[in-house]
């Protein structure tokens, strides 16, 4: 089915710089971005030998949460297959995935959960391949990410900040001592999406590469946009 230059490609170990972090309640999750698995396909199988179906994508639920923003979830069931260069051989998985949305209206509510129901889904059908689609990332034993997520906050501030977008974040003048907010779990939409919630005296900043690619979801939260210092905060005492 595979020839031997991707068997050995598929053998490998995953590289840690592909590795992402988040937490959730008092865990932190390692995992894989939805690019970041379409393009390892693209490049192990090739752009016309593999293909995703959405067989089922599940209405669940819509709630009011405490900031009465729409919380929505969906469920989606997506089939991936992938095919020899020939196309006389083919290889089938599928499986299953959630995803919720959180919103001011339903409409972007619904859109934000289709879309990472049908990611997640598609993430745990690729995992079958391998350790180049995160298969390892489900072995307890294994600790490759350890070191980057050590220095995760860290990175991630020195590279917003040394962007000179003036639409990224910029670090306030009068710096403070940063540190994980201890309940991340508060904002478990905000750390699906990759980004870190921080706290820095009395207020609560959001960090990442992509705040203002989740500019919505970040307002949804109670957050709010500071000009002066390019940042979205939250006073402590509003999240409590």
């Amino acid at each position: 089915m595979f020839n031997q230059e991707q068997v050995q490609i598929l053998n490998q170990e995953l590289d840690s710089n592909r590795v992402k972090s988040r937490s959730k309640g008092n865990i932190n999750l390692s995992y894989l971005e939805g690019f970041d698995i379409i393009e390892t396909a693209n490049k192990i199988f090739g752009y016309g030998n593999w293909s995703y179906n959405i067989d089922k994508l599940d209405y669940l639920s819509t709630e009011q949460n405490q900031n009465q923003n729409f919380v929505i979830a969906y469920k989606a069931i997506v089939k991936v297959e992938v095919l020899n260069k020939e196309h006389n051989q083919s290889i089938s998985r599928t499986d299953v995935g959630t995803g919720t949305g959180i919103s001011k209206t339903q409409a972007d509510a619904h859109e934000g959960a289709t879309k990472e129901a049908v990611t997640d889904a598609l993430k745990r059908a690729m995992r079958s391949f391998g350790n180049q689609f995160g298969l390892s990332l489900y072995d307890k034993s294994k600790t490759h990410h350890n070191s980057q997520q050590q220095n995760q906050n860290q990175q991630a501030y020195n590279q917003i900040a040394n962007n000179t977008n003036q639409e990224h974040y910029h670090p306030p003048h009068n710096q403070q001592a940063q540190s994980q907010y201890q309940h991340q779990q508060d904002f478990s939409q905000l750390t699906n999406l990759g980004l870190t919630v921080m706290q820095q005296g009395e207020k609560l900043l959001v960090m990442g590469n992509n705040v203002f690619e989740n500019k919505d979801a970040i307002k949804a939260h109670g957050f709010r946009w500071d000009g002066q210092n390019k940042t979205w905060y939250m006073q402590l005492r509003q999240a409590a």
